[in-house]
C-alpha cells in the first residue's frame, strides 16, 4: 500500500469548505456523502444539481439566477449553463468594499504598491467610465499588453464591467507574437506599460508598443501606464494617453452590464507552436463558477487566506488568480524573475507577505532544490497552507523537497487543466491525503476518465485524458470560427460527444492522477508508449542535469529515444554521466525508456508561458520546418538541433 507523505488532520477536514459543501448536498437531497470520492461521483451524476449547489455555495452575484440549469446537456460542444441568468463577472470580483487588502502588487526591484477593496473599486470605477465614454461595449475587446501588476488588474476588471472582452500578453511578447494574438481579434482600446523589469534589466516597451498600435487594425485608444518613469514620454504611439489622464478622477460608482452567462469575458491563446495561435472564448459564467468551486472547495480559500501565484499576464494562472478576489482573499502580484536578485526572492515575498497558498511551477520548484534553497530553515513561513504547481508534471522527487526542505504540514498540490478550460481537471482536496508523484483528485462535477486506445475508460493504465460530460467553463468556441469546426477539430474529433485534452494520463488506484505528458509527445519505441514526463522524472535526479528534453527520432522503420540535456555550470556531459543517466533511468523504468542517444546542448526552447517544447525540437531534428517561432521565448535556440552530426 502507498504511504501518504502528508495527511490533513482530522480537525483541518472537518473545518474545511468541502466539508461544509457536503453536507449542504446531504441535507437538501437526502444523501449520505461521507468521502470525496462520494462527493465526486455524486457530482457527476447529477450534475445539474451539483452546479446549482455550487451557484448557491459560491454566493454567485446576479440579476437573476433563471430556474434552468443546463440545456442540451447531451451536446458537447453545444451544452448551455444557466440559459436565463443575468450576471456580470466584475461585480463577482468587487463584491466587497472595505477597507481590507484587496491586492499588493510587488515588483522584482521591491518597489510594493497595496490597494484595499474599497480603493481597488473605486480605482476600477474611474477606468470603466472612461472606457465607456471612449466607446467600448459588450462585446468589443481590448487588450493589455502588460506585467502583473495592479494596472493589469483594474484594467481588466473595467473591461469585464461594461461587458466588453478582456485579451492579454505579458510585455516580454515580440511584435509578431503580439499581433498573432491581438490582429486576430482587432482590439479598440489596447493598455500597455512604458517597461517593465527582468532579471535586473529595465527593458523599455515603448518602441514595440508603437508598432503594436500601428499595425492594429481597428484600434481606437492607446492607454499607457506608468511602471518605469513617472512621467514615459509617449509621443511616439498614435491614439495614446497616459493612464491617469485617461480615467474618470471622480468616478465612484460602478454601472455593471448584466449579461448573460455564457457572455465572453476572456479570449485566451494556445501556445501557437504548430502555427497562428487559436483564439479560444471564454464565458463570463462558466470561468466565475468554476473558479470559486476550484478557489473554495479544491483549496480552502477564504477571505483569511493571501493567494500567490508567480504567472504573467500571458499565462492562464493569471485569470485563475485574479478571481480570488470573489471570496475576498488577499491577491499578491509578482513581476519579474523569480529568482532576481537572487534565488530566495520568492520566499522572502512569502514571509513578509504573510502567503497562505504559494503558487508556482513543477520548474520552480526542481530550480529551488537545484539551488540548495531550503526555506524551511531560512524563512519563517507559519502561515503557509498550500503549495500549488502546475505548468508539467511533478516529479516524486520535487514532492520530498517540499516536505523535506520547505514545510512538512502542508497541502502540496500538483494541478492540471490548461487555457483550454481556463481551469483544472484534476487539482488539490484539502481532505485528502498527498501521494507522491499524484495529483490528488479529478475535480467536482468534472466527469473525467482516461481511455485506452479501444476507447474504453481504465485504471492503473496510460491513456487519454478525456472528460465525458459537458461542464461550465468549456470554452464558447474559437474566435473568428463561425461554423465551429476548428473548435470541433481541437478536442472532439478523438472520440465523438467526449473532449479530449492531449493528456497522457493515468487514474491510480488511490483515485488520485498521474500525468505522464502530452499525447503528441508521447514516444513510441517498438510499439510502446512512454511519456515524457517518465524520463524527465529520473534525469532530475541526476546533480549536474540542470533540465532536459525528449523526442522520438524516426530511425530504420522504427522510433528511437534521443534526450537533450543542459547541464548545470561547471559540468560537461562525458561517457560516465551518460552512463550514469542511463543506468538512473533503466533502474527506474524499463529498458525502452533508456535514451539511445544523449547530446549535450547549451539551452532548450520554451513557450512565452515557460512550458519546453518538444514538438518543435522533433521537427527541426527531422529537417522540417517550424511554423511559428514567434510562439517560443527563445527560438534560436532551435539552431542547435539541426543538423547534429550525432543523429
Amino acid at each position: 500500500m502507498t504511504q501518504p507523505l502528508w495527511q490533513p488532520t482530522a480537525a483541518a477536514i472537518e473545518s474545511s469548505p468541502l466539508r461544509a459543501f457536503m453536507q449542504r448536498v446531504n441535507e437538501r437531497y437526502q444523501q449520505s456523502l461521507s468521502h470525496y470520492e462520494d462527493l465526486h461521483q455524486w457530482s457527476v451524476v447529477n450534475p445539474e444539481e451539483f452546479w446549482e449547489m455550487m451557484w448557491e455555495f459560491g454566493e454567485v452575484v446576479a440579476a437573476e439566477q433563471g430556474s434552468r440549469v443546463l440545456e442540451n446537456a447531451d451536446r458537447m460542444p453545444g451544452a448551455r449553463w444557466f440559459p436565463e441568468a443575468r450576471l456580470n463577472f466584475a461585480e463577482n470580483l468587487l463584491r466587497f468594499r472595505d477597507d481590507r487588502t484587496a491586492v499588493v502588487s510587488l515588483r522584482e526591484d521591491g518597489q510594493r504598491v497595496s490597494l484595499t477593496f474599497a480603493q481597488l473599486h473605486d480605482q476600477v470605477a474611474q477606468i470603466a467610465l472612461a472606457l465607456e465614454q471612449a466607446g467600448v461595449v459588450p462585446g468589443d475587446r481590448v487588450a493589455g499588453f502588460v506585467p502583473n501588476c495592479h494596472y493589469a488588474l483594474m484594467a481588466m476588471l473595467a473591461t469585464a464591467s461594461l461587458g466588453a472582452i478582456w485579451s492579454s500578453c505579458s510585455p516580454d511578447f515580440g511584435f509578431n507574437g503580439v499581433l498573432d494574438r491581438f490582429g486576430q481579434i482587432q482590439p479598440k482600446v489596447l493598455f500597455a506599460t512604458d517597461g517593465y523589469l527582468y532579471n535586473g534589466k529595465r527593458i523599455n516597451s515603448l518602441p514595440r508598443v508603437a508598432e503594436i498600435a500601428d499595425a492594429l487594425d481597428g484600434l481606437e485608444q492607446v492607454v499607457v501606464f506608468p511602471f518605469l518613469e513617472t512621467h514615459p514620454d509617449i509621443s511616439s504611439i498614435q491614439k495614446a494617453v497616459l493612464w491617469d489622464d485617461f480615467r474618470i478622477p471622480d468616478a465612484r460608482e460602478i454601472d455593471f452590464a448584466e449579461l448573460p452567462f455564457d457572455h465572453p469575458l476572456y479570449i485566451m491563446y494556445s501556445s501557437g507552436t504548430t502555427g497562428v495561435p487559436k483564439c479560444i472564448v471564454h464565458s463570463a459564467g462558466g470561468t466565475l463558477l468554476q473558479h470559486l468551486k476550484e478557489h473554495q472547495l479544491h483549496t480552502s480559500l477564504t477571505r483569511d487566506d493571501t493567494l500567490f501565484y508567480y504567472t504573467t499576464c500571458g499565462w492562464m494562472m493569471w485569470n485563475w488568480l485574479v478571481s480570488g478576489l470573489a471570496v475576498g482573499a488577499t491577491l499578491v502580484l509578482f513581476d519579474g524573475s523569480p529568482f532576481a536578485p537572487e534565488p530566495k526572492t520568492l520566499w522572502d515575498m512569502a514571509e513578509r507577505e504573510g502567503v497562505t497558498v504559494f503558487g508556482t511551477s513543477a520548474k520552480y520548484i526542481a530550480a529551488c532544490e537545484k539551488a540548495g534553497l531550503k526555506p524551511g530553515q531560512t524563512h519563517h513561513l507559519p502561515k503557509l497552507r498550500a503549495i500549488l504547481s502546475t505548468g508539467s508534471p511533478l516529479s516524486h522527487e520535487s514532492f520530498d523537497y517540499v516536505y523535506r526542505d520547505i514545510k512538512p504540514d502542508l497541502l502540496l498540490a500538483s494541478i492540471s487543466g490548461g487555457t483550454d478550460i481556463i481551469s483544472c481537471f484534476a487539482l488539490g482536496c484539502p481532505t485528502r491525503p498527498v501521494y507522491r508523484g499524484q495529483l490528488q483528485c479529478r475535480g467536482l462535477g468534472m466527469d473525467v476518465q482516461v481511455y485506452n486506445e479501444q476507447g474504453q475508460p481504465v485504471v492503473g493504465e496510460k491513456g487519454e485524458l478525456v472528460c465525458v460530460q459537458p461542464f461550465p467553463s468549456m470554452p464558447i468556441g474559437f474566435w473568428n470560427d463561425p461554423d465551429g469546426s476548428r473548435y470541433r477539430a481541437a478536442y472532439f474529433e478523438r472520440f465523438d460527444n467526449i473532449w479530449a485534452h492531449g493528456d497522457y494520463a493515468e487514474i491510480t488506484p488511490e483515485d488520485g492522477m498521474i500525468i505522464h505528458g502530452r499525447s503528441d509527445a508521447v514516444l513510441n519505441p517498438g510499439g510502446v508508449r512512454i511519456g515524457t514526463a517518465e524520463i524527465y522524472r529520473q534525469v532530475e535526479k541526476v546533480e549536474a542535469v540542470l533540465e532536459a528534453l525528449c523526442i522520438g527520432q524516426d530511425w530504420k522503420d522504427d522510433v528511437r529515444v534521443v534526450l537533450f540535456v543542459r547541464m548545470k555550470e561547471g559540468f560537461t556531459l562525458d561517457e560516465g554521466l551518460k552512463k550514469r543517466i542511463r543506468e538512473t533511468i533503466k533502474a527506474e523504468t524499463t529498458p525502452r525508456h533508456v535514451p539511445s542517444k544523449i547530446i549535450q546542448v547549451a539551452d532548450i526552447p520554451r513557450t512565452l508561458s515557460g512550458k519546453i517544447v518538444e514538438l518543435a525540437v522533433r521537427e527541426v531534428v527531422h529537417g522540417r520546418p517550424v511554423k511559428n517561432q514567434d510562439a517560443l521565448a527563445n527560438p534560436e535556440t532551435l539552431q542547435l538541433f539541426a543538423n547534429l552530426p550525432e543523429l
